[in-house]
């Protein structure tokens, strides 16, 4: 028996393997544009395997379990403290799936990164109704336009990620379609010619986190560095100005959370339409939930990376033939959105710093 923990830091991925009597086998990294190799990897130990993720390491299990290797989580109440940009240490959840299996919890493709955790999720996003409600109001969170006109904004969350987001971005210049992509840091870095054909293209850049954690569970610290990392990232590989629109993944949060977000210059972009995509049911399935759901001033949740996107690509021409057919326009996210309110001068994460104020110049 094997315990490989698996954990994220600004370099990329880092693999710690022990066999069931503790012995270590050498650590091992990979960067970011190297996950193919941490796979082939895996795959390749001689004997069971219990590969072990932490919750901010929200990115790299999909693409795992859909090459056949089955992952566990490990929460934070089982873990020490994680530094303000990394996860938890490979060795550590290695050593922890060894000698506590009782604090795993096996994921299910299906259910994902957050599996068993749906119903706190749900809980803590019907805690921020209020919250939600005032952001709206202030221009400063969207989750769906105006029933006014017949337009449509399509999202791609957690790539860039090849074959897909390129196949993707075909179809999308094949039908003159923008769309906003909301990009992993890791995954920025590691792609950067994907973002730069993105810009050239006329989509939205927006910024998904570093690692696609959990919110909830961040320190306000934490949340900082996922964000501005990947503002710089983004910035740094596309050639153009950082995201000025953020999407937390699984859409979660709390009040805390989005207090904290409201500090930020940038505006929070959420949807109201889901297909669920990241489950693989089907191209077909996929295309007809959205023209189903699908409404003036609707935002459509499709993903382009964090797994085998075959469907989505395929789905995607139903997609936009059958809402061309039903008369609407695509547009970009910000494109539905009201005007910014934007926040006092200095009311950024970092404070009144010159990056702050770098950030407040390129929101207006």
């Amino acid at each position: 028996m094997f315990y490989s923990g698996v954990s994220w830091s600004a370099e990329g991925y880092h693999v710690h393997t022990v066999d069931q009597d503790g012995l270590a086998a050498a650590p091992l990294h990979f960067a970011p544009a190297r996950t193919e190799e941490l796979i082939r990897h895996l795959r390749g130990l001689d004997g069971p395997l219990v590969t072990v993720v932490e919750s901010t390491n929200g990115i790299l299990d999909g693409r795992l379990m859909a090459a056949g290797i089955t992952v566990h989580r490990i929460d934070a109440h089982a873990l020490p403290a994680r530094p303000p940009f990394s996860s938890v240490g490979a060795e550590e959840l290695a050593r922890t799936a060894r000698l506590r299996p009782s604090a795993l919890v096996p994921l299910e493709r299906r259910r994902g990164t957050q599996t068993g955790r749906e119903g706190e999720l749900e809980a803590w996003i019907a805690s921020t109704t209020a919250e939600v409600a005032a952001l709206t109001r202030a221009g400063r969170l969207i989750s769906h336009g105006g029933a006014g006109r017949r337009e449509v904004a399509l999202t791609f969350d957690d790539g860039p990620l090849p074959p897909y987001t390129d196949r993707i971005l075909d179809v999308l210049e094949r039908y003159g379609v923008p769309a906003t992509f909301f990009c992993v840091g890791m995954n920025a870095g590691a792609h950067p010619d994907l973002l730069v054909r993105m810009r050239e293209q006329g989509h939205r850049i927006g910024n998904h986190t570093w690692s696609h954690p959990f919110l909830p569970e961040l320190t306000r610290a934490q949340l900082v560095e996922q964000l501005e990392r990947t503002d710089e990232a983004i910035a740094t590989a596309s050639g153009g100005p950082a995201p000025t629109l953020f999407r937390p993944p699984y859409g979660a949060r709390t009040p805390e959370v989005l207090g904290w977000l409201e500090e930020t210059f940038a505006r929070i972009a959420l949807w109201d339409v889901a297909p669920d995509d990241w489950t693989m049911p089907g191209a077909e399935a996929i295309s007809a939930l959205v023209l189903e759901q699908a409404r003036p001033g609707s935002i459509v949740l499709l993903h382009d990376g964090g797994g085998d996107r075959t469907q989505t690509v395929d789905a995607l021409p139903a997609i936009i033939e059958g809402l061309h057919g039903r008369g609407y326009r695509f547009v970009t996210v910000d494109e539905l959105a009201p005007p910014t309110q934007a926040p006092p001068v200095g009311a950024g994460l970092s404070g009144a710093s010159p990056a702050g104020a770098g950030r407040a110049e390129r929101a207006r």
